[in-house]
C-alpha cells in the first residue's frame, strides 16, 4: 500500500480480495484498520472459480505452514509417504487450495454491512463463470445490498496456476456470460432497481476485446478486466532488469537495444514525468505501463473509427454479430441485418 500510494496519481484503487480463509484470518480488519484500504472485494468461490490451486509452493516447510493455517494442501504434507517422496525428489511442489465458500442471501447482506461498518468506502463482489441462476443471485443481491461493483469472470481465465484444465474447461464462456449479464441488468433496470456497475473479465487481452466488451454490455458494463495479459509485460520487464544486470539480454530483446532507454518506448515519457524518481521505478512497472499505453492508443483508434469520443458513448449499435449464433446469444444484429432498414431507406429515398 505504501508503494501504491507513493506513485498514486488520483486514478484507480487497490481492491483487497477476500476468500473464505481471508475472512477467517481477519484480512478486512487488518487491511482497513491498519493499512487504510478503502475497497474490499468479496469472492464467490476461490478466485471466483469452482475451486482452484491458487498457487504452488516448492518447500515442505511452507506447505506445512499453509496447512496449519487451514488451507487445503495437496499432496498432503503431513502424510509420511509424501514427506519421503519430497525428500527423495519425486515430489517437488505442493498446491495451496482454498476451501469452497457457501453463500446465502442474508449472510451476504450481513457481510457487506460488516465491511462498511469496518470503514470500507467501497464493497465489490467478484463472481465467476457460474450458470445464469448464480449470476442472477450475484446481481440481485448486490443490487439490494448496494454493492458498488460486480466483477464477472468468464471461462477461461485465471492467474493463480493458469492455464490448467479446471479453468480452461469449466464454466460459462465469457461472451455467453456477458450476454446473460446484459439481460439480467436490463431486467433490474426495468423494475427501477439499483444496477451496480459491472466489470467483465475472462481471457481478454487486446483493445478490440475491450471495445467489444464495453459495446455488448452497454450501458451496464463499465470496466474490462485483464489478468494474464497484463501480467505478462510486467514479468517481461522484471526479466529484462535481471538480464541487463547479468549482461545476458536474449536476442528477442537486444534487437531493440541494449539499454532501458532503447528497449522501452515509454521510458523517456515516464522520465519526464517522474524525474529523479525514475531510477526507483521497477522495469516491470515500465513494461506494464508500455502495454497499457498500447491498449490506450489501440482503443482510441477503434473509438475514432466508430465515432465514439468517450468510453460512455460506446454502445451495442457499434458492433455486429458475424454469425447467426452470436446474434441469437447476444441480441446484437447479425451483420447481414445490421442497419438493413436504414440502408433500404437510403436506396428507396
Amino acid at each position: 500500500m505504501d508503494t501504491y500510494r507513493r506513485w498514486y496519481d488520483g486514478w484507480g484503487d487497490i481492491h483487497v480480495q477476500m476468500n473464505v480463509e481471508d475472512t477467517r484470518f481477519g484480512v478486512a480488519e487488518y487491511a482497513i484498520g491498519k493499512l487504510g484500504v478503502e475497497t474490499i472485494e468479496l469472492k464467490w468461490g476461490q478466485g471466483a472459480k469452482c475451486i482452484g490451486g491458487e498457487i504452488k509452493v516448492d518447500t515442505l516447510e511452507r506447505a506445512e505452514e499453509l496447512q496449519r493455517r487451514g488451507y487445503l494442501v495437496t499432496p498432503d504434507p503431513a502424510n509420511h509417504a509424501v514427506r519421503q517422496a519430497y525428500k527423495d525428489g519425486s515430489i517437488r511442489e505442493f498446491e495451496r487450495h482454498s476451501r469452497l465458500g457457501f453463500v446465502d442471501q442474508e449472510s451476504f447482506y450481513q457481510e457487506v454491512q460488516r465491511l462498511r461498518s469496518l470503514g470500507a468506502k467501497r464493497v465489490t463482489l467478484k463472481t465467476g463463470a457460474y450458470p445464469m441462476r448464480e449470476l442472477a443471485m450475484a446481481l440481485k443481491w448486490s443490487s439490494d445490498a448496494g454493492v458498488d461493483l460486480v466483477t464477472i469472470d468468464g471461462a477461461s481465465g485465471g492467474t493463480g496456476m493458469s492455464p490448467w484444465h479446471m479453468m480452461v474447461e469449466w464454466g460459462v464462456p465469457t461472451v455467453y456470460l456477458e450476454a446473460m449479464t446484459y439481460e439480467l441488468c436490463r431486467a433490474l433496470d426495468a423494475k427501477g432497481a439499483h444496477v451496480p456497475d459491472v466489470a467483465i473479465g475472462g481471457g481478454l487481452s487486446t483493445e478490440d476485446h475491450m471495445f467489444k466488451v464495453l459495446a455488448v454490455g452497454a450501458p451496464y458494463v463499465k470496466a474490462v478486466c485483464l489478468g494474464r495479459a497484463i501480467m505478462i509485460p510486467g514479468m517481461v520487464g522484471k526479466n529484462i532488469a535481471k538480464w541487463l544486470e547479468d549482461g545476458k539480454l536474449p536476442r528477442t530483446v537486444s534487437q531493440y537495444g541494449d539499454s532501458v532507454e532503447e528497449i522501452f518506448v515509454s521510458y523517456e515519457e515516464l522520465k519526464d514525468r517522474f524525474g529523479s524518481d525514475m531510477d526507483e521505478l521497477p522495469l516491470g512497472a515500465i513494461g506494464w505501463y508500455t502495454f497499457v499505453d498500447k491498449l490506450r492508443v489501440g482503443l482510441q483508434q477503434l473509438m475514432a473509427g466508430s465515432r465514439n469520443f468517450s468510453l460512455a458513448s460506446i454502445g451495442r449499435h457499434d458492433v455486429a454479430a458475424l454469425t447467426e449464433e452470436a446474434a441469437k446469444v447476444t441480441g446484437i444484429p447479425y451483420v447481414m441485418d445490421a442497419y438493413r432498414q436504414e440502408a433500404f431507406e437510403i436506396i428507396n429515398s
